[in-house]
């Protein structure tokens, strides 16, 4: 998602309402030691951390036959419409892949499993970011739920959304395609532990229970779900025979668009030589520096700055993945929003906005444009 979304009277009650100490619900404590070796669902493995040792996500058996193909897919809320575009144009051109890896950001992770489907689900991802759908999330402003809850707007929205798409027959064709050895990640931020958690979407789905959907569904919601805006999502964990439940929210807190983790983005450790890879990093949203005469007020300069931060971190992310990309031989490819393109001035999920973008994501993937080898 993106604060620059929020209207600026909500915004204004949120700061206001934390800057007097709201009460909030209790919730059962735990220890960062149960927090360590805990597990969803009685299942190890449904999801590790971006700072986990390098050899938690290097494959124990690799095919240097096969180039796997990994599309990241960033949040940036309404913007998602760029990456919809950007799909379909692909498709059209007839050059989109076959991705063996997927993960998703915030609006990114609600992208992240109608592409990882493939392109028979175009037409879905059109219908969310240009129909008018994606405008409604934005509830009204709830005084009772930011005086004694965690967040201004409700949630029941965005769940229900994501419960229309995401339902039995979607769990069971991403259990078949991860059956098949592809992977579909979700990011979410766990506050408890302030880690970057990595959901294996694929092996939840593989489960095939209807807790199992509702996890696919809440870690979806989670990953959306801005602080302080939104409600965070609790998910039922457990540790050492204690159930209690962790605390996650928008995963582009920390990780505005997730391409390899810490150990070999920023550790300088070395994909081993056999592997072949091509990254896709589709940016839903502006990374290049733009000049504007911010107005002398509280909220403007608040969102620019919020804005300059997310968009700090993505330069970052994506100019580390290319030095990698260098040392490792690994096929680069970056796609964004261009800097000269118009800014919505509208607050919220702007229909007329969303179908604009669609439209010129769509044109620059159909003719070959969307796609650059080297970093703005």
């Amino acid at each position: 998602m993106s604060f620059r979304l929020v209207r600026p009277a909500a915004l204004a009650s949120v700061l206001a309402l934390t800057l007097t100490g709201c009460a909030s619900l209790p919730r059962t404590p735990y220890t960062a030691s149960e927090a360590a070796v805990s597990h969803v669902l009685d299942v190890d493995g449904l999801r590790r951390y971006t700072d986990e040792p390098v050899s938690k996500f290097i494959p124990d058996k690799e095919n240097p036959a096969v180039t796997e193909t990994y599309l990241a897919l960033s949040g940036g809320g309404a913007d998602g419409a760029y990456g919809a575009g950007v799909l379909a144009g692909w498709t059209a051109a007839g050059t989109r892949p076959t991705f063996t890896i997927v993960s998703g950001v915030s609006t990114g992770a609600l992208i992240a499993p109608f592409a990882f489907l493939g392109p028979q689900y175009d037409d879905t991802l059109r219908e969310v970011y240009t129909s008018g759908i994606a405008e409604t999330l934005l509830e009204s402003p709830k005084i009772f739920q930011a005086l004694f809850g965690s967040g201004l707007f409700g949630n029941a929205r965005l769940r229900e959304l994501i419960a229309r798409y995401v339902g039995p027959d979607m769990l069971a064709a991403v259990a078949r395609e991860y059956a098949r050895g592809r992977r579909l990640l979700v990011v979410t931020t766990d506050l408890d532990t302030q880690r970057t958690a990595i959901w294996d979407m694929g092996k939840i789905a593989e489960i095939g229970s209807p807790e199992a959907l509702n996890l696919f569904r809440d870690v979806m919601a989670a990953s959306a779900s801005i602080p302080l805006m939104f409600p965070p999502i609790l998910i039922e964990a457990e540790a050492q025979g204690r159930r209690f439940q962790e605390m996650h929210v928008d995963g582009g807190v920390t990780a505005p668009v997730l391409t390899l983790p810490d150990a070999l983005l920023f550790q300088g450790h070395a994909l081993p030589r056999s592997r072949r890879l091509k990254i896709y990093i589709l940016v839903n949203n502006k990374i290049e520096r733009d000049f504007a005469v911010v107005p002398d007020g509280t909220l403007d300069v608040a969102s620019r700055s919020i804005g300059l931060i997310t968009k700090s971190q993505t330069r970052s992310i994506v100019f580390s993945t290319y030095e990698f990309a260098r040392r490792n031989r690994v096929g680069f490819n970056l796609s964004y929003i261009e800097r000269d393109y118009p800014t919505s001035n509208s607050s919220g999920f702007d229909t007329a906005y969303m179908r604009a973008l669609y439209q010129y994501g769509y044109e620059k993937a159909a003719t070959g444009h969307a796609w650059t080898a080297t970093p703005p």
